[in-house]
């Protein structure tokens, strides 16, 4: 059975494994360069997963197929410039054998969740431009989009990211 639950020290590995495999599948995806190097958490990932399990302006879940984690997600808390918080989910990431049989969308209800808790206005998720299945999950999930991040490359001779 799908679920999900917060996660733990013993999970860290396990989650780090997974950002790996989110950040290969991002990458080289339309966006997902400059993604990689501009929003995406840097590697060591063990390191910056552990210590997020301790502070309380994030959550980070794991999802588990018959107690076995395939997936995992987090969301820090940012203040407004009006003292309001806003939830930012900043990784959602199932494997893709996992896929379609509900544990994404059981990791999402824990961060909406935990962000209706904590009193915030929203909760913002980003979605690389051609991945269209994570467009479509949000959009299921309540999601709309409120802005669109346009960009434009420069031709710098030793490549850019994105």
């Amino acid at each position: 059975m799908e679920g999900s639950r917060p996660a733990t020290a013993q999970d860290v590995p396990r989650i780090a494994e997974l950002a790996d495999l989110a950040r290969q599948e991002l990458t080289p995806m339309k966006g997902g360069a400059l993604w990689a190097a501009r929003e995406a958490i840097a590697p060591p990932f063990e390191n910056t997963y552990a210590a997020l399990l301790g502070r309380d302006d994030a959550l980070v879940v794991v999802g588990t197929v018959d107690d076995t984690v395939v997936g995992f997600g987090l969301v820090t808390l940012e203040r407004l410039r009006t003292g309001d918080t806003l939830g930012v989910i900043t990784d959602l990431f199932v494997e893709p054998d996992a896929r379609a049989v509900g544990v994404g969308e059981a990791m999402a209800e824990a961060l909406v969740a935990f962000c209706a808790a904590q009193d915030c206005v929203g909760i913002d998720a980003l979605a690389l431009p051609g991945h269209r299945a994570a467009k479509n999950f949000f959009e299921e999930s309540g999601f709309t989009a409120r802005a669109l991040v346009m960009h434009r490359p420069l031709d710098r001779g030793g490549g850019e990211p994105g």
